[in-house]
């Protein structure tokens, strides 16, 4: 009884724990809606990164430094933190087809907008706008996943989701990439993902269907479960998996680090920018296959070790990423083959922990009427806020101590640290995944 009154304050009233992926007429068209999510994931990625891949020229027009380039990374973090949760509940409150539509279609035309940028502080405002729309689909298809995939196959979800993005970054990275070969490229660029994030918009109408149309046949025994609410935020912290979690956030400096990769790339490697896009493109060949392997590995975890499965991936993804990043920015080689082989496999290791460990277990311990409240919470409040305020002196710190000195000490040496922490989830993981199947059982036995 005292797990069933768990469930009640956890979701804050009396109305059963629905069962994630219980049985019951699965909505049709799964693939189209994947892809289309995945594409606009993509698209809003891509967008958010044109001001990494392009800053050697925006700071040649408009004579900037890496401090720049900090700001202009930290908007969009800033932008997840403060708007990604509103996006939520607006997609909650008017259905998350039309708001996808509308932050990943028709919010292309600030892209287009920033283009026409004539100087640094105009650009700065019209990228902002453009940001505030650009963070929107993660969270929402986050808590769009786990109404659509049961538990068994979340892992490959995630990875299909991050996989297709990663596949459309290949094609797009080196597409757009051939305008920097003019020292007006950037604006081009701009002006070209504007149009792609229209047509990402398109695709969103014709393939993705009505939340609630995906939702109902699985979590019709409560029409209001999965909807974003500020109030609920607290009740997450009730989950030690989920207290641990936000504590492990911050030591994920890839989100604020990473991004300086392309101008690494320029300014270390001293490639051209039309080349560091191909680079990057090698580096989004990595990453979808990554995301594959790690949806893969981490079902294959769990089913090997039960639940502490996919917290010892985690950890060996943690070492693993953090020597991969040493060996690619640290080791004084500028070969090609060096190159592009190094951002193969930093791209192959980057999404194994998230697609593969993270998204899963949050999606495993969380109720699913605070699904949508959780992944929000996290990834666009949380880390969102985090990543931008490192952000905000990542550029400094790139001024003072270079950008290899950047990556060994705020990317590598965090990852290491947080490989540790995570012994924590070895204690923590199993009860709460423990709870939360006996809450799924009392409902399918129809004790609550």
């Amino acid at each position: 009884m005292s797990q069933l009154h768990d469930t009640a304050e956890l979701t804050g009233s009396g109305a059963p724990t629905p069962s994630r992926g219980a049985p019951g007429a699965v909505p049709p068209g799964r693939g189209r809606t994947v892809a289309a999510l995945g594409f606009s994931q993509a698209v809003d990625n891509s967008e958010s990164g044109l001001i990494n891949v392009f800053f050697p020229l925006i700071r040649t027009a408009f004579g900037l430094d890496y401090g720049a380039l900090g700001m202009l990374t930290a908007i969009p973090r800033l932008a997840r933190m403060l708007f990604g949760p509103f996006w939520a509940m607006m997609a909650d409150r008017f259905g998350r087809k039309k708001i996808l539509f509308l932050v990943t279609g028709v919010w292309g035309l600030w892209t287009v907008l920033a283009g026409f940028a004539p100087n640094y502080t105009v650009l700065v405002v019209l990228f902002a706008i453009s940001a505030i729309g650009t963070v929107a689909s993660e969270p929402i298809l986050n808590g769009l996943l786990p109404d659509i995939f049961a538990k068994s196959e979340r892992g490959k979800a995630y990875g299909l989701v991050r996989g297709i993005g990663g596949g459309v970054g290949i094609v797009m990275g080196p597409a757009i990439g051939m305008f920097g070969a003019n020292p007006d490229g950037w604006r081009y660029a701009m002006w070209a993902m504007g149009g792609v994030s229209i047509l990402s918009g398109i695709l969103i109408l014709l393939w993705v269907p009505s939340t609630r149309g995906v939702s109902s046949s699985l979590i019709s025994a409560d029409p209001d479960s999965g909807t974003f609410s500020f109030s609920d935020a607290l009740k997450l912290f009730r989950i030690p998996t989920i207290a641990l979690t936000v504590a492990m956030i911050p030591f994920v400096t890839s989100v604020a680090v990473l991004p300086f990769f392309s101008t690494f790339l320029v300014d270390v490697r001293h490639y051209s920018v039309p080349e560091s896009t191909v680079i990057m493109a090698v580096y989004s060949v990595g990453t979808m296959f990554s995301a594959f392997l790690g949806g893969y590995l981490g079902d294959l975890f769990d089913k090997r070790f039960g639940a502490k499965g996919r917290v010892m991936l985690m950890q060996i993804y943690l070492v693993t990423f953090a020597i991969t990043v040493a060996l690619t920015t640290q080791l004084p080689f500028e070969n090609r083959p060096f190159v592009y082989g190094s951002a193969l496999v930093l791209g192959l290791v980057f999404s194994i922990g998230f697609s593969g460990c993270v998204l899963p277990m949050i999606s495993t311990v969380v109720p699913l009427q605070l699904s949508a409240t959780a992944f929000a919470f996290l990834f666009s409040f949380v880390q969102g806020g985090i990543a931008a305020l490192f952000s905000m002196f990542a550029g400094n710190i790139a001024d003072a101590i270079g950008l290899g000195g950047t990556f060994l000490w705020f990317m590598t040496v965090p990852y290491l640290l947080n490989a540790v922490l995570w012994f924590g989830f070895y204690k923590v993981y199993p009860r709460d995944r423990a709870k939360q199947d006996a809450r799924t059982a009392a409902v399918l036995d129809g004790a609550i």
